[in-house]
């Protein structure tokens, strides 16, 4: 069978650092798996050599059975393999629909004007804002924004890097019901999350990074009874 995402034995440095070490995973159509762990786990780094922010020493990632080691990101996300990066990354001064726009310029088969209704209709707010500043949003909305940008270069897998950091519990909630309308469309889902209750939530199957490794996995149902799970990531 063969796996949208394959990763194997993926290696990782900084310098002298070893972040990855070996780590294993894969996703399959439709899926939405959680990558969970603590600060310095290895999370983000894993969905940067994914994304071919980061290129890895050793190991091979793999979409739907082509080898995409050490890609560079653009040819990445042009596969329909994109990410929603750690902090948003918008563009502050740029208005919300001209960052929505940035996002068109891969998009491979609708034209820009269909995306953005569809993007519009999805997100009100940012369709009652899409005059405004980027930067003058809320975090909820800028969020909203960041994922929008990623949804209209229409993904096949949609990566996102702690998307409830810096938000109270009210817009967290909103962020995860955003992405259970995403997974209800089909759209393949890898969530990096330090919530890992809201992550667990979510997802189909998880994996857990400890130190560079994956160090447990199993359905979410089964990772949210694991007494490991429980005490390190749920008490």
């Amino acid at each position: 069978m063969t796996h949208q995402l394959d990763i194997q034995d993926l290696h990782v440095s900084y310098g002298s650092i070893r972040a990855l070490r070996g780590v294993t995973f894969h996703i399959d159509e439709g899926q939405t798996v959680s990558l969970i762990g603590a600060n310095g786990a290895g999370k983000s780094t894993t969905l940067n050599a994914v994304s071919g922010l980061l290129k890895p020493v050793g190991g091979r990632i793999r979409f739907r059975g082509q080898d995409i080691t050490g890609w560079r990101a653009d040819r990445v996300s042009a596969l329909g393999l994109v990410q929603v990066p750690e902090g948003r990354q918008i563009i502050a001064t740029m208005t919300v629909h001209e960052n929505l726009i940035i996002g068109a310029h891969l998009q491979r088969t609708a034209n820009t004007e269909t995306l953005l209704d569809q993007i519009y209709g999805r997100f009100p707010r940012l369709s009652e804002r899409h005059n405004q500043r980027a930067g003058l949003l809320s975090g909820g909305e800028q969020q909203m924004l960041a994922v929008g940008r990623a949804l209209m270069m229409q993904p096949d897998l949609l990566m996102l890097d702690e998307p409830s950091m810096g938000l109270s519990p009210m817009l967290v909630n909103e962020v995860f019901d955003l992405l259970r309308d995403i997974k209800g469309q089909g759209i393949s889902i890898l969530v990096v999350e330090q919530n890992a209750r809201k992550a667990l939530q979510i997802a189909d199957y998880a994996y857990v990074l400890e130190r560079g490794v994956i160090a447990r996995e199993g359905s979410a149902a089964q990772l949210r009874e694991d007494p490991h799970i429980l005490a390190a990531y749920l008490g």
